[in-house]
């Protein structure tokens, strides 16, 4: 960043920083206390298709590594599309194994990127659930390096924003939250938070 930018107040945004996600953990165990919400053990990588060999085998390697794990219970991890033509690799987990579930958005992300397609990598989240009902996900940013909270009340394309604000004073402390709230996106049925 240079002279010019400090002084015209533009800034230089966070750079990716996957070791955040690890956070995880320690974020949930405050988001109980405080709200309630407990993890689902579902969680998902968002990111834009390319088409090309590479894609595919970095795809293929992904899948592999993930169906290898001979501890992961149900279904195994699944390569989804969305409507709007976003892939989304979702990982499912029993609700007590979120390190184990981090551990797997985390080699998704640090696959993708070290394969070269850190480009492509859009969030990550992980789900969440309150037994009045509502859904939670708390989402890592990739290109902001940062996490915001997602709350969907039961129905069709209903977000409780005083919820998420209450969510993200709970684990401020424990993740970087998103600032700007216009990146707050609401990920309509997304896939991890969403069954």
């Amino acid at each position: 960043m240079g002279l010019l930018d400090i002084l015209l107040g533009r800034t230089k945004p966070a750079a990716p920083d996957l070791d955040r996600l690890f956070a995880l953990p320690s974020a949930a165990v405050t988001l109980e206390a405080a709200t309630g919400f407990t993890p689902t053990g579902r969680g998902a990588v968002c990111f834009a298709t390319v088409e090309g060999a590479a894609f595919e085998q970095t795809h293929r390697e992904v899948r592999a590594l993930m169906d290898a794990d001979t501890e992961r219970e149900g279904p195994p991890v699944e390569l989804r599309e969305d409507d709007y033509g976003y892939s989304w690799l979702v990982s499912r987990r029993s609700p007590d194994q979120l390190p184990a579930l981090v551990n797997d958005l985390h080699a998704v992300n640090a696959s993708m990127e070290v394969n070269g397609f850190g480009p492509q990598l859009l969030c990550s989240l992980a789900g969440f659930h309150d037994p009045e009902g509502p859904r939670l996900a708390l989402v890592y940013l990739y290109k902001r390096g940062t996490f915001y909270p997602l709350c969907v009340r039961p129905g069709r394309r209903r977000r409780d924003n005083a919820l998420e604000l209450q969510v993200a004073a709970a684990v401020e402390d424990d993740l970087p939250v998103e600032k700007d709230l216009s990146r707050w996106f609401p990920l309509w049925d997304a896939p991890g938070m969403v069954d």
